[in-house]
């Protein structure tokens, strides 16, 4: 049994522009979430997660935003986000710290 798979071109501009994409959502979600930058590598990871997440939970409500960057941003942004909030929630990351 053979799963057919998209083949990925990573020199492709879709790449690229999902890439920053990711970037950009990550960075406003950590800052939304943290009030900083959680470093360019994770936040861009944490972005394209998010994309995923973010397709999901759009999907799971029935939203659709439309085609382009920006929703694509949108929707990464919110995934990152709710992804972010969940690993905070799960980690005891809201915990308020003890001053000594």
């Amino acid at each position: 049994m053979t799963i057919p798979l998209p083949s990925i071109n990573l020199g492709s501009t879709d790449t690229i522009i999902f890439l920053v994409a990711g970037l950009v959502a990550g960075v406003l979600a950590s800052m939304a979430v943290h009030g900083k930058s959680s470093g360019i590598l994770l936040d861009m990871v944490l972005g394209v997660v998010g994309a995923f997440v973010g397709r999901w939970i759009f999907t799971q409500f029935n939203v659709n935003l439309g085609t382009g960057v920006i929703p694509d941003i949108v929707t990464a942004f919110v995934g990152a986000f709710v992804l972010l909030l969940v690993v905070h929630a799960l980690s005891g990351g809201f915990r308020q710290r003890r001053s000594t």
